[in-house]
């Protein structure tokens, strides 16, 4: 709530605006009053229910009006569920669910160990998964333990799904432990 002074007189003889700014809507509401008012009839005008209906609000804070909120909030929440599900699948037609069992076997995407672990050939020509590793078990809805060999124990073994590759059987898959090469550079 604010004053602004100074203004010239209006047709009922009022020379300031005592201006209200609602919070919720940021609507500002100008009603015109003497430079004169004390303190109580301002404070008196801002809480009488003339003030409110003048201001375009019909009830006072009250059961009916507490009951009404309530039934606003719910359809608000209604319709952001219904919005966030209609967007969820939108996605959810491109996506596929890929789940392995116990005892498969994948590729593990080195992108990660960039910097860290070569793999053969340096740079593009680098394989982005490498070797064939076995599922031991199922850590979680989308993580799983590998099977890996006693040369990557520095390496922890749980990956997420995102990182393998179906494996098929063929033996040029195999890239050997030997091509691995320690870089440390950055």
């Amino acid at each position: 709530m604010d004053f602004v002074s100074g203004l010239p007189l209006t047709p009922p003889k009022k020379d300031s605006a005592r201006v209200i700014v609602d919070r919720l809507t940021k609507f500002a509401h100008f009603i015109p009053v003497w430079t004169d008012y004390s303190l109580q009839k301002l404070a008196k005008l801002c809480h009488t229910p003339t003030c409110w209906t003048e201001l375009g609000e019909r009830r006072i804070l009250g059961p009916e009006l507490v009951a009404d909120i309530e039934d606003k909030v719910k359809l608000i929440r209604d319709r952001l569920k219904e919005a966030l599900d209609r967007q969820k699948s939108y996605p959810d037609l491109h996506r596929k669910e890929i789940e392995y069992a116990v005892g498969d076997y994948v590729f593990l995407k080195v992108s990660p160990w960039k910097k860290i672990l070569r793999f053969g050939q340096k740079g593009k020509l680098s394989p982005r998964f490498i070797r064939p590793y076995r599922i031991l078990k199922r850590v979680g809805p989308v993580a799983y333990q590998l099977e890996l060999p006693p040369e990557l124990d520095r390496i922890h073994d749980v990956f997420h799904v995102s990182m393998f590759r179906r494996y098929r059987s063929d033996p040029s898959h195999i890239v050997p432990i030997e091509e691995m090469k320690l870089s440390l550079t950055y």
